[in-house]
């Protein structure tokens, strides 16, 4: 999302299937990892090989600002069928080279459609924003162009629900109050308001 400020946002680009969390929490499942997928993914992967295997990157295109994740867990589960059993260096290889491609993607993409918005801020939150490859890759990408990259620190990014009522409390206190009758949704467009 491009944000002008609080209820005016612009989505910039989205995932058509599958999340980069969810992605995580697949590649952890299929590795034996356990859960939460992202922080066990991260851990396995310091041992590991990025560049082990050359998982796919979805959607690269020039222009294309939307993400994909579904092709990369199921090359990561023909992977690690065809290889049963994985060894310890075996399993940290894929994780480090599913977490490369899950990275690359995020930050190739976010890098355009920062460029494309022409902003001078990028900030990363959420689950998925714990990552230190993550952070350690839209840093130097944003750097590289001009831009400043923000990210709460790790202890903060990892309660989705202390991230949704930091948010609903900036909108109160822009003069949003949608009532009791807000229906909720796991999945939607941030939608613009104005106070």
């Amino acid at each position: 999302y491009s944000v002008e400020r609080i209820g005016r946002y612009s989505l910039l680009g989205s995932t058509r299937d599958d999340a980069a969390g969810e992605a995580f929490d697949k590649i952890a499942k299929l590795l034996g990892l356990g859960y939460p997928g992202g922080p066990a993914v991260e851990r396995a992967a310091q041992d590991g090989d990025p560049a082990a295997v050359r998982f796919p990157r979805a959607m690269m295109g020039a222009g294309d600002r939307d993400f994909s994740f579904s092709g990369l867990k199921t090359a990561v589960r023909l992977y690690v069928e065809e290889r049963k059993p994985l060894d310890a260096r075996g399993a940290a290889d894929v994780a480090a080279s599913a977490q490369e491609a899950i990275v690359d993607a995020l930050v190739r993409k976010t890098l355009s459609c920062a460029l494309a918005a022409g902003v001078r801020r990028v900030y990363c939150a959420g689950g998925v924003a714990a990552n230190r490859s993550l952070r350690a890759g839209l840093n130097a990408s944003c750097e590289e162009n001009g831009i400043r990259f923000h990210a709460p620190p790790v202890a903060y990014c990892t309660d989705n629900g202390a991230m949704v009522a930091c948010a609903a409390s900036k909108h109160i206190a822009h003069g949003r109050n949608d009532g009791l009758a807000l229906d909720v949704f796991a999945r939607g467009v941030l939608q613009s308001w104005s106070s």
